[in-house]
């Protein structure tokens, strides 16, 4: 592990079993650190479904009607697809909207409107200081969202100005799926303070971790904190299996290289076919969204995602749903399958 993330200067790692543990952990570390307790997160996003984490995560039908995660709010999520600005350079994607606009190429208005309204639920839902800000660099359960380029630079820069400490959620994005960089984060050219990882970690495995610097975890043995199975010996060696074979096989350069080019040919069915609302993403972390045209945007029904999704394993594909209104097809949960 530590072979990807000493250049990060990120010198502890505390392991547990899943990436809604992980985001838990880190949450209580920025809370016990800073002394303080507001965590901001993007509606829309999801980090799990613990009781900590249910305050992070922003969609309604992971709510189950009973108190859980206080002391968390949401700032709009800068979806330059969906959300009220966006334009045709935003994303670090080889696909962009379909919207236009007239920035120039140095500067991103829908980034600095985004970024507006960060510092308004700053300055009023939350307190003065903060504890934490937690964001995946791509959202993954919340429809494959790209952020404006440039967003989580400012965002961090803010969140620090107040106290708070900036929690990269890599479960989904994490271990080269973007393709260009092993770390979600890096695409963004921001440093966090706490890195959590899962699901790519082990490849099917019950394994996770939380990363973090010495400072942070120094300040967090003031907690007492223990996993009866976090980090056994078993998960340990899946997890550094899985590190081998992605190095070996060279899995981060096969993300850039067929997610370019599965990138490119779904953005030629957006352009034919009115239903295919937007494509994004970046190496094999992709979304497509339905809709039933394309100048409402109004989302594809449930009954209609279902056929598409039950005809594509047919096809011998398996498709992950996801987006507020469950009208996303992402790639990040694909498989392939032979029906012969």
């Amino acid at each position: 592990m530590f072979i990807f993330l000493e250049t990060f200067f990120f010198q502890v790692l505390y392991l547990t079993n899943s990436g809604s543990e992980a985001n838990d952990l880190a949450m209580f570390m920025a809370r016990i650190c800073t002394n303080n307790y507001d965590i901001i997160s993007l509606r829309s996003g999801y980090h799990g479904s613990s009781p900590y984490t249910l305050g992070a995560t922003s969609i309604s039908a992971y709510k189950p009607g009973v108190a859980n995660g206080s002391g968390c709010h949401t700032t709009m999520c800068p979806d330059v697809f969906r959300g009220i600005w966006g334009g045709s350079h935003c994303r670090d994607s080889p696909v962009q909207t379909t919207r236009t606009c007239s920035c120039s190429p140095d500067s991103c208005e829908a980034k600095d409107k985004y970024i507006d309204q960060l510092k308004d639920t700053l300055d009023t839902s939350a307190a003065k200081r903060i504890a934490a800000f937690i964001a995946e660099p791509i959202m993954g359960v919340g429809g494959v969202i790209q952020f404006p380029k440039g967003f989580l630079k400012d965002a961090y820069q803010m969140v620090r100005e107040r106290g708070g400490l900036c929690i990269a959620d890599e479960v989904q994005t994490g271990f080269g799926r973007t393709g260009s960089h092993f770390w979600g984060f890096q695409t963004h050219d921001v440093m966090p303070d706490i890195v959590t990882l899962a699901k790519g970690i082990g490849n099917g495995f019950p394994m996770a971790a939380v990363v973090t610097t010495e400072e942070i975890a120094t300040s967090f043995v003031r907690a007492l904190h223990f996993n009866t199975f976090g980090g056994n010996p078993m998960a340990c060696a899946a997890a550094s299996a899985v590190l081998d074979v992605i190095e070996e096989d060279g899995l981060q350069d096969n993300c850039r290289t067929v997610g370019t080019h599965l990138l490119l040919e779904l953005s030629k069915l957006r352009d034919k076919f009115e239903i295919v609302g937007d494509v994004r993403g970046k190496g094999l972390m992709i979304g497509i969204e339905m809709v039933t045209d394309k100048e409402t945007q109004r989302p594809l029904p449930t009954e209609e995602m279902n056929f598409i999704w039950e005809d594509c394993k047919d096809h011998g594909v398996l498709l992950g749903k996801g987006g507020l209104y469950n009208n996303v097809s992402c790639f990040f949960f694909v498989f392939f399958f032979n029906l012969s």
